[in-house]
């Protein structure tokens, strides 16, 4: 009970920290919104902050950061987007990628030292100042004592509590959202925030961050440039990660990169190419793919950092993303619908060709459009209208990868204006859907039947020993003596037939492996 009023305070102080920063109707917005809206955006403005900033982005950003982590990691997929909420918005949220307010040095060290057993003139010759701070840790350039310059990622202090506090608010506003509008179930509202604190609390654990660059690295070899720092396992611990440093411009600094010679359209189909790829190829992908992760060498390398979050599909999901994409790509919208009917994101009770219907008129307007032709505002709120349509309710194991694409789009759309996601999305997209449905899918799918067909076989002889108990129970029972020359005879011999032509499958798939 007590948990549950503190839970209700925390919702009343966002919505208060928010209206002091005119940031839930602000003002420059009001023409746009509803009379209610404009009512309580009135009301709201007579608690604000006098002397607030200009851009109602930047007041959302600062009221953010009052609030913690949870609500920053939501600033910062807007941040990313902006066709949809305006440039002059974005550029005000885009303080929450990098430029977050740093803890001391004094606190970072003290961490490194008690994480890693070690005075830290022990691990390193040089630890500087926090060259970049996020809402859950701030990064420090270092020299390791035998000469290699690294980053060192230091959790913030208590940030595990805030997050823990910010999780249950989050809970219980789903909670709300559900109970006060019906409607919202569609969106599966708690489903989303476990999606949400699951991620959230497992970035907690810089070791799980470690292992997910390590394993992103790997997935990131099939990509076309793509490219994740060293992680030093020796200086690495919960609350302490160590990479190799990255000499690269962030794509915070969008005109730096421009600048640098780097072609920007290339990067923008280089960073296409890298989500797609580790997400279809490996089922792998960097989740938080927003401007303050990733840089830019001078050699037009593209790196990424922060792997705190990591998306990860199973070969069903891959499979079905992958036909919905390529159903896209090639106009084939039955194909695209079947697929989300296969994949149950859409009820059977609907029409496959009213819904092939809808996702073309999505499309057509947008096919083969570079992103300055692509009003993408319009399109979300049409895909959006077609999800009410059609009664989807919202996939939390498809939430991570939903949010990722939104920041990809958006990073692309800051590199330039002739991003075309079309072009960009097709060489992954086909090269899966050849290995997919192609004769080396055909093999691998056949492979897999004769192991279970072996597994079944394996395990039959047990069944039918079990069956043959059970018959010469029922025999003894009725007539006072076995009967295994009857049924059980004939069941074993059944066994025995089966198991030559296990025998035979088991061959087939030894031959088969040759090939």
């Amino acid at each position: 009970m007590i948990s549950t009023l503190a839970n209700f305070a925390r919702l009343a102080r966002a919505a208060w920290t928010l209206a002091r920063h005119d940031a839930i109707f602000p003002v420059e917005y009001q023409q746009a919104f509803p009379a209610p809206a404009r009512f309580m955006g009135r009301f709201a403005r007579l608690i604000a902050i006098r002397d607030r900033a200009d851009n109602p982005g930047e007041r959302l950003a600062r009221a953010l950061e009052h609030l913690g982590p949870s609500y920053v990691k939501f600033g910062q997929v807007l941040a990313t987007r902006a066709d949809v909420i305006g440039p002059r918005f974005a550029r005000g949220l885009a303080r929450l990628q990098d430029k977050m307010e740093p803890f001391g040095s004094d606190k970072a060290r003290a961490t490194v030292e008690t994480e890693l057993g070690k005075p830290i003139d022990a691990l390193f010759s040089e630890f500087g100042e926090p060259v970049a701070a996020a809402s859950i840790a701030q990064v420090h350039k270092a020299v390791t004592v035998d000469g290699r310059t690294v980053a060192v990622k230091v959790l913030r202090p208590d940030v595990e509590r805030r997050i823990k506090r910010d999780i249950a608010v989050l809970r219980l506003g789903a909670g709300l959202a559900e109970g006060l509008f019906p409607q919202s179930k569609r969106m599966e509202p708690r489903a989303f925030v476990e999606t949400v604190a699951r991620s959230l609390t497992l970035e907690l654990d810089l070791r799980l961050e470690a292992a997910s660059a390590s394993e992103l690295a790997e997935a990131a070899v099939v990509a076309q440039n793509f490219h994740i720092p060293e992680i030093d396992w020796s200086r690495s611990a919960k609350r302490v990660l160590t990479t190799e440093w990255i000499d690269a411009i962030p794509m915070t600094q969008m005109e730096a990169v421009k600048a640098s010679g780097a072609d920007p359209v290339q990067l923008a189909a280089d960073l296409t190419d890298a989500f797609l790829t580790t997400a279809l190829e490996r089922g792998v992908f960097h989740a938080d793919l927003h401007a303050g992760n990733l840089f830019v060498g001078e050699d037009g390398r593209l790196w990424a950092v922060d792997f705190g979050i990591m998306g990860r599909l199973g070969r069903a999901e891959r499979r079905y993303l992958a036909e919905i994409l390529h159903g896209f790509l090639t106009r084939d919208y039955d194909g695209a619908a079947e697929a989300h009917f296969a994949a149950g994101y859409v009820p059977g009770r609907h029409s496959h060709a009213d819904f092939a219907s809808a996702l073309r008129a999505v499309a057509e307007p947008i096919f083969g459009k570079t992103a300055s032709e692509t009003p993408m505002s319009r399109v979300l709120l049409q895909l959006f209208e077609i999800t009410d349509l059609f009664d989807m309710h919202l996939q939390p194991q498809l939430v991570l990868l939903q949010k990722t694409m939104v920041q990809a789009e958006g990073v692309c759309r800051l590199l330039t204006d002739d991003h075309n996601m079309w072009e960009a999305s097709a060489p992954s997209v086909e090269r899966f859907m050849r290995r997919e449905l192609g004769a080396e899918a055909r093999l691998r799918d056949a492979l897999e039947e004769l192991d279970r067909l072996k597994d079944a076989v394996i395990a039959l002889p047990g069944v039918v020993e079990k069956m043959a108990e059970m018959a010469d129970a029922v025999a003894q029972a009725g007539e006072g003596k076995p009967q295994s020359s009857t049924l059980p005879g004939v069941l074993l011999r059944i066994a025995a037939g089966i198991g030559l032509i296990a025998v035979g499958a088991l061959g087939a798939k030894a031959l088969m492996g040759t090939l």
